[in-house]
Formats: structure tokens, C-alpha cells, sequence
């Protein structure tokens, strides 16, 4: 398990070679004109787990399954989208399926790289994006409280929230502090565009990429309260084509201290609230990605429904105790393995293995 990104930005501001660098692939085609992109690129990545390998040693584990996020190159959006125009209806169906956004700027002058408008001014192009979701969303929103719903109906539980968000979205407001006072679940089975989790990346000139330029510190400057990355889509994509060492040297030329994938990595998880638990045994070690204090029978759901449902207990180890005690047995000698029930919230790190009924 992981979760989905979608890629997202007017046209040829870099969204195509920055996933080519994220997924290490050539699936997206990157060329000097709107549109290039027309069905999604879709690429699947793996997240980088120290902890796995100690894990695997320890446990002499045949194999490794470490946990995935999913990138998705969305095409180019317009001025209009909202109405059909461009690509627009394609784009808004596909990031409707996404669990977070990242929003692709341009953050570049360049005379050879075309741009849809004139001057560069990555507030205004982001203003465009956000304000065709919040056009496709008021009117989603219209339709589905206009619908006459019967007593007892699940819908007509949820125009409360639905009418929140309709209000905000009329003044031109994500409705962001909204959604903190609702289930998360719930907030995800609406699919309004406008409040999905977002990451503002910047893209910039080799030159700006540890300092920024004029361009990307306005954005930080305007969302301060937001998570605002500088990268170089073209540097990335050459960090991908060099081996392990040869990568980390490069970057280290450049005063680059981690890659875009993995900063991207890691807003991601921050935004979305994840933290990560274990299982470990001979046959693999396996990184499972969950929310923040999801407790332990939500957690076992995710490897199995059946374990859920038929949840007696789960045995506990943290991953310091695991890795000081060399493994499950070391732990339980010293006391380290705990019996937690029902209500027990699942640590990052912790390794878990749950006792259920079939």
C-alpha cells in the first residue's frame, strides 16, 4: 500500500520530465508544445526504507517488499477547463482519483521552452489551476444539493459538509480547515478537487536550485503555511540516468543534499499524515503504509480484511528494540515484545504480528 500524486500544471511547465525523473522511466512524453501529454502517465515508485534492510538481515528474510507511491503525469490544464476547454474534463477526471496534488510551476525564464502566457508568474498559473478545480467543483457541488434525498439516505448526511464547502469555494477559500472537522474517510468519498492535499513544487534553472530565484521565493513568500519544493525537472531527470555513486557525487557538486523524489517522498507522507509499520519474517520483510494513529485492527485491515475482522491481539516490537535485541526472540527475552489490544495506536517503525481468528 501507498498513495497516488498526481502531477499537475499548465502546459510545458515541466510536468512530463519531472515524472520521467520520479519513475526513472521515458513513458511520459516531453516535448516543446501544449498538450503533449493526453492520456495520464502512470508510474509506480518505491520508497526508500533504510530500516528495511537492517529488518530483512535480522529476520534472514528471503525477500524484501518495500511500500510504493504512484506518480500520475495529468495532462496540461487551461484557462476554461473547468468548461471543456483544452484538455480540461480529461484532467479534472483523472486528479479526481489522486490522493494528493503536486502542483508543477514554472519558476524558469527561457526563450526556447514555449509558455502558454507571455511573461512567467507561477502565481498566477497556479491561481488559474486552482480556480478551474474550484469552477468544477461549485458546479459538482450544485448538482448534488439539488438532489432531493430521502430520510434515512447517507447522502443527505452529508449536504452539511457539502454546503460548507460550497460556501467557502463561492468566496474563492480552499476549504481546507473544513475538512480537519470531518472523517477523513468521508472527505475522501466526495472527491471534491479543491481540497485534496497539495505540494507546490518549483521548478527552476540549475542556478536556483539551492538559493531559489525571484520567481520560486514568491511563491514561499505568498504560502508560508505550505510545503514549497525547488527542483530542477532537467537536473533530476540527469541525477536518474547516473549510477548510485555517480548520482550522489553529482549531487553533491550542486549543494544537493537529497533528490526531488525523495523530498517529494517526504511531503507527501508529511501532508497525508503517513507513518510506516513492519512485518518481518523468513520468508519477507514488509514495509506497510498507514495513517498516523491508525489503530491496530484498521492496521491489520491493510495487509488482510480477514485480519481485521477477526482480530484477537497484535505482538508488538518497536524497530530500536528489534534491531538492539536481534529480532523477535531477542525482544521477547528482554521484554520487549508487547501484547496490545483493540484501541492500541500503531507507532512508525513498530513491527507488528497480528493474532486473529479465521
Amino acid at each position: 500500500m501507498g498513495f497516488k500524486c498526481g502531477i499537475v500544471g499548465l502546459p510545458n511547465v515541466g510536468k512530463s520530465t519531472l515524472f520521467n525523473a520520479l519513475t526513472k522511466s521515458k513513458n511520459a512524453q516531453a516535448a516543446n508544445f501544449p498538450f503533449c501529454t493526453i492520456d495520464p502517465n502512470i508510474g509506480v515508485v518505491t520508497v526508500p526504507d533504510d530500516r528495511l534492510e537492517k529488518l530483512s538481515t535480522i529476520a534472514k528474510s528471503e525477500k524484501i517488499i518495500p511500500a510504493y507511491i504512484t506518480f500520475v503525469d495529468i495532462a496540461g490544464l487551461v484557462a476554461g477547463a473547468s468548461k471543456g476547454e483544452g484538455l480540461g474534463n480529461k484532467f479534472l477526471a483523472n486528479i479526481r482519483e489522486v490522493d494528493a496534488i503536486i502542483h508543477v510551476l514554472r519558476c524558469f525564464d527561457s526563450s526556447e521552452i514555449q509558455n502558454v502566457n507571455k511573461t512567467v508568474d507561477p502565481v498566477r498559473d497556479l491561481e488559474i489551476v486552482e480556480t478551474e478545480m474550484m469552477l468544477a467543483d461549485l458546479e459538482s457541488l450544485e448538482k448534488r444539493l439539488s438532489k432531493k434525498n430521502k430520510p434515512g439516505d447517507p447522502a443527505k448526511e452529508n449536504n452539511e459538509l457539502l454546503k460548507e464547502i460550497y460556501e467557502k469555494l463561492k468566496q474563492g477559500i480552499r476549504p481546507k480547515e473544513i475538512i480537519e472537522k470531518y472523517d477523513k474517510k468521508l472527505i475522501k468519498t466526495l472527491q471534491i478537487l479543491s481540497i485534496k492535499p497539495r505540494i507546490l513544487v518549483c521548478n527552476v534553472d540549475e542556478e536556483s536550485l539551492i538559493k531559489g530565484n525571484i520567481y520560486s521565493n514568491t511563491v514561499k513568500d505568498k504560502f508560508k503555511n505550505e510545503v514549497v519544493i525547488n527542483i530542477s525537472a532537467e537536473i533530476e531527470q540527469q541525477i536518474t540516468e547516473l549510477k548510485n555513486e555517480e548520482a550522489l557525487s553529482f549531487m553533491k557538486d550542486l549543494g544537493l543534499k537529497e533528490s526531488g523524489l525523495d523530498q517529494i517522498i517526504k511531503a507527501g507522507y508529511s501532508i497525508l499524515n503517513l507513518s510506516t509499520f513492519f512485518t518481518a519474517g523468513p520468508k519477507e520483510t514488509h514495509a506497510w503504509t498507514i495513517e498516523k494513529n491508525t489503530i491496530a485492527p484498521d492496521a491489520a485491515e491493510v495487509i488482510h480484511s480477514d485480519f481485521k475482522k477477526g482480530f484477537i491481539k497484535a505482538e508488538v516490537i518497536s524497530y530500536n528494540d528489534y534491531v538492539k535485541f536481534k529480532g523477535e526472540n531477542g525482544a521477547r527475552d528482554n521484554g520487549k515484545l508487547r501484547i496490545e489490544g483493540k484501541d492500541y495506536k500503531v507507532l512508525d517503525g513498530d513491527i507488528l504480528h497480528f493474532r486473529f481468528n479465521t
